[in-house]
């Protein structure tokens, strides 16, 4: 797959391109690295090349890799949170992707010391296997936390099903935009909701026709342990 500042220009071609090609503006897109896979130094050399959002989805790692990391970072936890494991995180996320239970929110109100920005994460496939509200759950889910000054709702995140069918990718990625606009529309003061955090490292090009703001890539990017990053 190359080194690494090669697997950094590919991506940063791809996103100039697909804006280009969209009527985007890159700097409207937020790659997040997600270094889950890797050790705490290969993720400091991420750091070092520029790309400053690292995403993790274990509350042990991420600690570990904060831990671990001189180099001032902007953090967001990607994985599904367990209730008791929200004291551990919420004063040193600066993002959470993956928030779609009250029992969250009610820990998030009673354990952070600050608001966290927060995605709302939605099952839009409906996959058994992924977690995340139902569409139709979703707007009463948005109104429910406005109760928690704790939480500002900046945008909704999705996983699209792992399939090579891009047109079924296309239409989750379209679902979830048209779900965020019309909560955006609302201009609520909680849930300003103008993030789209969506596309991996399969598919990442299709979530940004669709309007992605926030994309998690991960091998694409990062690489394995055992790459050669010179």
């Amino acid at each position: 797959m190359g080194n690494l500042q090669t697997r950094i220009q590919k991506i940063e071609e791809d996103i100039r391109e697909v804006c280009k090609r969209t009527g985007r503006n890159s700097s409207e897109i937020t790659v997040v690295a997600v270094t889950k896979q890797v050790t705490a130094t290969h993720a400091s050399k991420v750091l070092e090349a520029n790309i400053v959002n690292l995403g993790e989805n274990r509350a042990e790692e991420l600690l570990n890799k904060q831990q671990k990391i001189q180099t001032k970072a902007v953090w967001h936890f990607i994985g599904n949170v367990q209730s008791r494991k929200v004291k551990d995180i919420v004063d040193t996320t600066d993002y959470l992707h993956s928030v779609d239970k009250l029992s969250i929110a009610k820990e998030i109100q009673k354990r952070a010391s600050r608001t966290l920005e927060c995605f709302i994460q939605v099952n839009v496939s409906g996959e058994e296997t992924k977690s995340g509200v139902t569409p139709n759950e979703l707007q009463n889910f948005v109104n429910e936390l406005g109760a928690f000054d704790k939480i500002r709702v900046v945008g909704l995140m999705t996983m699209a099903p792992f399939t090579e069918d891009s047109d079924l990718i296309r239409s989750v990625f379209r679902s979830l935009r048209e779900l965020r606009d019309k909560i955006a529309a609302q201009q609520l003061p909680h849930a300003p909701c103008n993030g789209l955090s969506m596309g991996m490292s399969n598919d990442y090009i299709i979530a940004i026709e669709e309007g992605a703001t926030h994309v998690r890539i991960g091998t694409a990017l990062v690489g394995a342990e055992s790459e050669e990053d010179a």
